[in-house]
């Protein structure tokens, strides 16, 4: 049998934005880290990391680290440059 699913009517609250808001810059950390991790994947078939595909791993590593850092004790705002 066949169950259906109850349409989503409800939209986020101005609470809930704002939580999304708080937690962005850890959310854009987290996805450059996703990217060095699959630079150096590719790298693999292409002679292996450089120095530079490791360093750009490490930066974002960093930034994850500083941003979790940052949501955890309550400071918000942009993410600081490495």
């Amino acid at each position: 049998m066949r169950k259906r699913l109850a349409p989503v009517t409800d939209e986020p609250t101005a609470a809930d934005l704002a939580a999304i808001e708080a937690e962005w810059p850890l959310i854009v950390a987290e996805l450059d880290l996703l990217d060095a991790e699959i630079r150096l994947i590719y790298a693999e078939d292409h002679g292996g990391p450089t120095a530079l595909d490791w360093r750009r791993l490490r930066r974002a590593e960093a930034r994850v680290t500083r941003a979790a850092a940052d949501l955890a004790t309550g400071t918000t705002g942009p993410l600081r440059a490495a």
